[in-house]
């Protein structure tokens, strides 16, 4: 492997702006990574080689030129394929966009290329991000760089799969039920779901939207930190500004944790199941915790009502932005995602009072929670990487799961509250599987959360532990797709959630 791709994306940065790299270099040693791993791991759905050396020349350009250049200056970066990049196939792995260039960036990437990314491709997702395990019918499965046989997790189990495995060392991502949190856990990377408003993510139907959320995936707290610093701000079609900006990440992180008070939590205070492996992660990481100087005892939020206030809203943003398509073309589309829009349309107006006052009541008990704690950890994921050929765990830890949301119920019940979180490593399971925590901040309070997080960082490094790729053969070749990864499982053979 290059050696270039160990390194953070805040020090590749810094060595193109030095002159002692050049994008184009850079870019090149990316592209080759992606030909190497991605027979094995199936990450990349696609790939603008000759696109992404040209950009990268023009960066390499400005640069000798003498002109300001923007905090991301030449680095190389593939984008979520539910993200729209100009000119570039973005196909939100659906069969209805197999073959859709969009005209002009979403705004997440148009933030990136301002801020100098060089657009490579696109990683691959679940359709329509609809789920945490990344599968499609147009290229196939993600699979785990620490585990190949094994989800990447989703939706952004592609970018995830990509940071692990030395493709990248950032990029961006997108979370609703856990996208950026439960994938980040499964490949032993940081990923972010900020806050409401840090940066923005317009809906062209729904401009009060508030559950779905963009943000960054790194191997590094302080490259989360540097994209925040990049992309944070305002966007002039939404009402809404967040008392959070560029400026306000980065920064010296503390020496330790000393004063930081921390509620340890292993279900949530509403029976959700965990299996053994990932509680004793959660465990370890509290001892680590602990012995950097945070006080950390068993206490949660009281969830009450948070099930329904996620699966609710979830349902109306579903009917929302992909309900037409439901209704005229409903082949075109997995079980998983009708039933979800389904859902959305059966809702009722004494369904949708009662969830706003459940979300009300649940926003009550969050302040009285933060008046008392600084954060609140939890599991990262509520059982370890599972086998990548099914298409959602039916159990964990031998609770039958009802809908294909049931597995993810700790990411999704922290998505119900708004509240800023973490995804980060916390070691390996005795199967050597990546195991991850939750650590959860008050609103707004990201900046606060990513310093703390370098402290733990420093402590344990675990995302420096590189996955060993080289001794896999790829795997089944995909229907469709890249001719990468394994097929996608038979939504044929699927039934309603």
């Amino acid at each position: 492997m290059n050696e270039l791709l160990q390194l953070s994306a805040t020090e590749l940065v810094g060595l193109m702006a030095s002159g002692r790299l050049s994008s184009r270099e850079l870019t090149q040693a990316h592209l080759d990574r992606i030909a190497e791993v991605n027979p094995v791991i199936n990450a990349i759905a696609t790939v603008d080689a000759e696109g992404a050396l040209a950009r990268a020349d023009a960066a390499d350009r400005r640069r000798s030129a003498g002109a300001d250049l923007p905090a991301l200056h030449g680095l190389p970066m593939t984008h979520k394929d539910t993200h729209k990049v100009a000119g570039m196939r973005s196909t939100s792995g659906s069969p209805a966009l197999a073959d859709h260039v969009p005209a002009a960036d979403d705004l997440i990437v148009a933030r990136l290329r301002a801020a100098g990314v060089v657009a490579t491709g696109k990683s691959n997702v679940p359709e329509f991000g609809a789920g945490s395990h990344t599968f499609n019918e147009v290229f196939g499965t993600t699979t785990n760089p620490y585990a190949p046989t094994r989800s990447a997790g989703g939706s952004s189990g592609g970018l995830a799969a990509a940071l692990a495995a030395r493709v990248q060392p950032l990029g961006e991502g997108s979370d609703m039920g856990g996208s950026l949190r439960i994938p980040a856990s499964f490949c032993n990377v940081f990923g972010l779901r900020p806050s409401l408003g840090v940066i923005p993510m317009p809906s062209p139907n729904n401009a009060w939207a508030w559950l779905g959320r963009t943000g960054p995936m790194a191997r590094r707290v302080e490259d989360l930190e540097l994209f925040m610093s990049a992309v944070s701000g305002p966007a002039p079609e939404l009402q809404l500004r967040a008392p959070l900006e560029a400026g306000d990440f980065g920064g010296p992180a503390p020496a330790d944790l000393r004063g930081v008070r921390i509620g340890l939590t292993r279900d949530f205070g509403q029976g959700v199941p965990v299996t053994a492996p990932m509680v004793a992660a959660l465990e370890r990481a509290a001892a680590i915790l602990a012995s950097l100087g945070a006080t950390v005892e068993e206490a949660t939020i009281d969830f009450a009502g948070a099930d329904d206030v996620f699966g609710n809203t979830r349902a109306i943003d579903f009917a929302t932005e992909l309900g037409p398509l439901v209704e005229s073309r409903p082949e075109l589309v997995k079980p998983e995602i009708i039933w979800n829009v389904e859902k959305g349309f059966g809702l009722d107006a004494r369904q949708l009072i009662a969830t706003t006052a459940a979300a009300s009541r649940l926003q009550a008990r969050v302040r009285d929670y933060f008046g008392r704690f600084d954060l609140l950890l939890s599991p990262g994921a509520q059982l370890e990487p599972f086998d990548a050929t099914i298409r959602y765990p039916r159990e964990v830890a031998g609770v039958q799961s009802r809908t294909y949301l049931d597995w993810m119920r700790s990411a999704c019940l922290l998505s119900a509250t708004g509240l800023p979180t973490l995804a980060a490593p916390a070691g390996f399971t005795e199967n050597n599987l990546p195991a991850g925590i939750q650590l959860t901040a008050f609103h707004h309070r990201d900046a606060q959360l990513l310093r703390w997080a370098r402290v733990y960082e420093a402590a344990t490094r675990f995302a420096d532990v590189e996955p060993d790729l080289l001794g896999h053969a790829p795997p089944d070749t995909a229907a469709g797709g890249n001719g990468a990864g394994r097929p996608a499982p038979d939504a044929r053979a699927a039934t309603a959630p």
